[in-house]
């Protein structure tokens, strides 16, 4: 297989300033959850809470991240057979593959180890409600059976199969919702796919195959593969949820269109603000968790490591302690937790992948009815962890991360008269509960916490 040749990458380099400075430094919209942006809805208050009413129920979903550039954990054979370092998933753009020569991947991509139903149960095992894969990444490859565009896993591997269909079914026959991820504003196997500029002035278009920015027109790509390709989705899968990404340059009124086209379809149908334009039931942080309670309903996706596809020695797991409280961190700020694992090509679930999900589903296992259904704090973050609500259980959880010396627990923010009883939820141990200064509750602790990662305690009130 051939790599990148030196004349090819001199003739690049050489337009890449033209590029840059005929595209301006436009801001993107990433759709996140930043806190001076708020959604807008198509859709009546009351239509869009129904849709979400079972997503705010799970707060715990799995992402997939798998694609062509796990093949070779985002690594790409050069012409002496070493592998190149691709450094992401973004292996085509980093190492400017040519589209032909990136394609002819899928002719080795046989995962033969892959098992939807596997896949499904790690998920509900996990405590995971919800499952979002990618269905088209950067690279433009598509992960099932497209049949507007043959550049897809069915047609062009010698697997042949259609792992989205395997992984609907599997989703269902194990009481997960299934969702796809879909790469929106950025293709680069499209010949008319125009990008913005990055902060640091470089573009995620392919620029090295379609080196003419001027030629590139968005609305073009948007119906010969966008439409088709989102249609094809919600009739042969009809997934609960469409995870946009990377907007881009989509308009306003694309933005628009995509969401009636969907909806038109599929009414209950979940989409996220990547969307485009500040359109669609939810928001995104990546990577990160924000500070405080964001208004609009929001979602946190994150890594396992520090790659979402799979990448060749990236062994530094996130400890279970981080995984947990981090989940914990999200519901109480009225976010969904959706945390990524990235297979091989082979088809697997890389195991130190599954053993920390498996952890946090055992975490889960004695804590959930603090996290599925909980909503945000009512009193904030105190000093020693983190508190969610059920409303309708007339129930607060206290997630106590650093267990006290001295045995006892000040929660700030409540009343003690107010409070029915108070339990610890791994033991059921009753536990006393008296008023401090101005009526603060103090709850007397055992010596030893019942969970060193998080014991929850539930407050019953009157």
């Amino acid at each position: 297989m051939k790599i990148i040749r030196i004349l090819f990458i001199a003739t690049i380099a050489a337009l890449l300033p033209a590029f840059v400075q005929a595209q301006g430094n436009a801001p993107i919209d990433t759709g996140d959850a930043h806190s001076n942006q708020t959604l807008i809805k198509l859709d009546p208050p009351e239509v869009v809470e129904a849709r979400l009413a079972w997503w705010r129920e799970a707060r715990f979903g799995m992402f997939i991240h798998w694609g062509l550039y796990s093949q070779w954990g985002c690594h790409y054979p050069g012409p002496d057979g070493t592998l190149l370092n691709g450094r992401t998933e973004h292996m085509m753009r980093h190492l400017q593959i040519p589209r032909l020569e990136y394609a002819k991947i899928a002719t080795v991509f046989n995962p033969v180890k892959f098992n939807a139903d596997e896949w499904a149960r790690i998920a509900r095992d996990a405590g995971m409600k919800y499952m979002i894969i990618t269905s088209k990444h950067h690279d433009g490859f598509a992960m099932f059976n497209s049949p507007s565009n043959d550049y897809n896993i069915v047609k062009r591997s010698p697997w042949a199969r259609d792992p989205i269909r395997e992984l609907a079914d599997a989703c269902r026959r194990n009481g997960l919702k299934f969702g796809v991820y879909y790469s929106l504003g950025r293709d680069w196997d499209d010949p008319d796919v125009p990008t913005d500029l990055m902060p640091d002035g470089s573009t995620r278009t392919n620029y090295w195959d379609f080196p003419d920015q001027n030629a590139k027109d968005f609305s073009r790509y948007f119906e010969r593969k966008v439409k088709p390709q989102i249609r094809e989705l919600l009739t042969q899968y009809a997934p609960a949820l469409l995870w946009f990404d990377t907007p881009e340059k989509i308009s306003p009124e694309q933005s628009i269109e995509l969401l009636k086209l969907i909806h038109g379809i599929q009414p209950d149908c979940i989409v996220n603000q990547r969307v485009g334009n500040r359109y669609g039931d939810y928001r995104v942080e990546e990577q990160n968790i924000p500070a405080e309670r964001i208004t609009d309903p929001w979602e946190t996706c994150m890594t396992l490591n520090r790659h979402w596809g799979y990448y060749l020695g990236d062994e530094s797991w996130k400890p279970l302690e981080i995984v947990v409280r981090n989940l914990i961190d999200i519901v109480s700020k009225d976010g969904n937790f959706l945390l990524n694992v990235g297979p091989t090509g082979e088809g697997v679930i890389p195991a130190p992948s599954v053993e920390r999900i498996k952890e946090t589903g055992n975490w889960l296992a004695v804590n959930g009815e603090a996290i599925y259904g909980a909503s945000g704090s009512p009193i904030g973050k105190p000093e020693w962890g983190r508190v969610t609500q059920n409303v309708a259980k007339n129930a607060i959880y206290l997630h106590v991360f650093d267990w006290s010396a001295d045995g006892k627990l000040t929660v700030p923010g409540l009343n003690a008269t107010k409070i029915a009883s108070a339990k610890l939820i791994a033991t059921g141990e009753m536990l006393q509960v008296s008023a401090g200064n101005d009526g603060i509750p103090v709850i007397a602790l055992p010596q030893n916490a019942p969970d060193k990662i998080s014991s929850t305690i539930v407050l019953t009130m009157k």
